[in-house]
């Protein structure tokens, strides 16, 4: 984004021609800036900045023509306005086609002037949108893991990711049991420019204290008892790729200070050898606790787990990021139902209730389970138990919380059933069209996550 907060900014070689169009857009609330040198216009110009250019045609050092194919060359569709105070045609042409969004003549309107400027922003406004949807799309429709859910906190999430996707930069994730967390590894990974390498995961809790090093860093023949040939260890085979230490809270103290220095060296000594190896690898460790608080207990080392810490992406439970169950559901069913090659039956008003009703405390994984059994044994047998018996429908609820609920539930069961066809679920719930989108905007429902050919 830009470095500065203007939405418009004015180039022109006289400076009163700057002050009143920079008053005049302050005045209907756009922040603009004025300048009678190209260079200090251009630093502020970046790729997918939200704003338009206005400038003067002819100025002495370097003319609006030039300036704005300079504009253009750091992104093709940033409105640029042309202003002249010669009504050369020839010109205005010649600036259309090579990409002017308009050309103005001086003395301008004031009225038609910001008319102009706000169609050329809501163009710019749709540019960029499209461009965000594009990314998104090829996010999830690329190959390798996806992270599905539109819900606030999973936007959040996605947008660090995309952040740090091309860094080395370490990475800790934080989530409760069933959230995710290899997920999210694996996605950091796969879309990645590590994603033709190895992605080594290891789970710290899972493996005996007496082992765990020597399957870290590896070991030479004859390093210990029983170690009668060399042992490559999960640090060097993940070399170039990822390594994913799961359950990082478990390591044993006595080797998290191993762990950190390897963390910082980049480099790694198997045991029984005095030869370091250098290591290109990003390192993603996850844990389900809260570290800092081990730290503060005496379980963890500050010093490991400030070096963890850079980057920190926190995984929000199922039970705070309901609006995505819907969807998490009906993907885990179609995976499944095409895996088990059998029918799938839409769920009723009442169990998709349930689903949005019910606590999660196994998260993710638990809701997955859930929808493999549901395709497999049916609705009654899938929904039999703890789920049913302990989901809090309607619990706390005000009568319009309650209609709201429905009406969402109704509207999803609608897009469902006809596979996201708006007409055929206008018609279905007998709602004009303008009237559909808009609850479907309020609700946070988007056609696609419907269609026949979406997971």
């Amino acid at each position: 984004m830009i470095d500065a907060p203007y939405t418009v900014l004015i180039l022109d070689d006289e400076p009163h021609i700057g002050t009143v169009l920079t008053q005049l857009f302050e005045l209907e609330g756009i922040a603009a800036k004025a300048s009678t040198n190209a260079a200090d216009i251009l630093r502020l110009v970046k790729p997918n900045w939200f704003g338009v250019i206005i400038t003067d045609v002819n100025m002495p050092q370097q003319n609006g023509i030039q300036v704005m194919q300079q504009v253009l060359q750091i992104d093709a569709n940033i409105p640029v306005i042309l202003l002249t105070g010669f009504g050369d045609i020839a010109t205005a042409v010649s600036a259309v086609k090579q990409g002017a969004y308009d050309f103005l003549e001086k003395p301008f309107n004031n009225e038609h002037i910001l008319d102009v400027v706000k169609r050329a922003l809501d163009k710019r406004a749709l540019t960029l949108e499209n461009r965000k949807l594009k990314r998104e799309l090829e996010s999830q429709s690329s190959p390798g893991p996806r992270i599905l859910g539109n819900s606030p906190g999973m936007q959040q999430m996605r947008h660090l990711l995309h952040q740090v996707l091309d860094t080395p930069a370490d990475v800790l994730v934080e989530g409760e049991t069933g959230t995710g967390k290899e997920l999210v590894a694996r996605y950091l990974h796969d879309h990645s420019p590590r994603g033709n390498a190895n992605f080594v995961a290891i789970n710290c809790g899972a493996i005996p204290e007496t082992i765990i090093e020597s399957e870290l860093f590896g070991a030479d023949a004859g390093a210990f008892t029983g170690a009668d040939k060399t042992r490559v260890g999960k640090f060097e085979f993940a070399n170039g790729g990822t390594i994913f230490l799961d359950e990082i809270e478990s390591t044993p103290m006595s080797l998290q200070v191993k762990l950190l220095r390897v963390l910082e060296d980049r480099k790694v000594v198997r045991l029984g050898s005095n030869k370091s190896i250098d290591l290109d690898i990003r390192v993603i460790a996850a844990t389900k606790v809260n570290l800092k608080d081990l730290c503060d207990r005496g379980e963890f080392r500050h010093d490991l787990y400030y070096r963890l810490n850079l980057v920190t992406v926190a995984i929000p439970p199922l039970r705070e990021r309901r609006e995505d169950i819907a969807l998490l559901f009906l993907h885990f069913a179609r995976v499944a139902s095409a895996r088990y090659h059998k029918e799938l039956i839409a769920l009723d008003s009442e169990h998709r209730a349930i689903l949005s009703t019910y606590e999660w405390p196994g998260n993710v994984r638990e809701l997955r389970n859930l929808a493999e059994r549901y395709v497999l044994l049916g609705e009654d047998a899938a929904f039999a138990g703890a789920i049913g018996n302990n989901s809090k429908l309607h619990s706390g609820m005000s009568l319009t919380q309650r209609v709201e609920f429905f009406e969402r539930l109704l509207i999803e069961d609608a897009l469902n059933h006809n596979k996201g066809s708006i007409k055929n679920t206008m018609e279905q719930l007998e709602l004009p069209r303008k009237t559909l989108y808009d609850k479907m905007r309020k609700y946070g429902l988007e056609r696609k996550d419907y269609l026949n050919d979406e997971l």
